[in-house]
């Protein structure tokens, strides 16, 4: 099984999401970007399909927006 990726901006909301992730599924089974501090990967984020953080990208591709915290375009800056 591959990785979940948990993507995130480093607000509360974010970092309180990414702990109950991490807490559920085992930090062996996801991957967590902080798109605040790595802004390459916001295009990566956007051809998945995350329009918001915190959002969970399931190894199937799913995108789970978790608790509205930023949209996309306010994490471009």
């Amino acid at each position: 099984m591959s990785k979940s990726v948990f993507y995130h901006a480093g607000c509360p909301v974010c970092v309180s999401a990414e702990h109950d992730i991490i807490n559920l599924v085992g930090t062996e089974n996801v991957e967590v970007v902080h798109l605040g501090e790595n802004k390459s990967k916001i295009a990566a984020a956007e051809n998945v399909g995350v329009k918001s953080v915190p959002a969970l990208v399931t190894p199937n591709g799913n995108v789970l927006h978790i608790n509205f915290g930023a949209s996309i375009e306010d994490v471009k800056g």
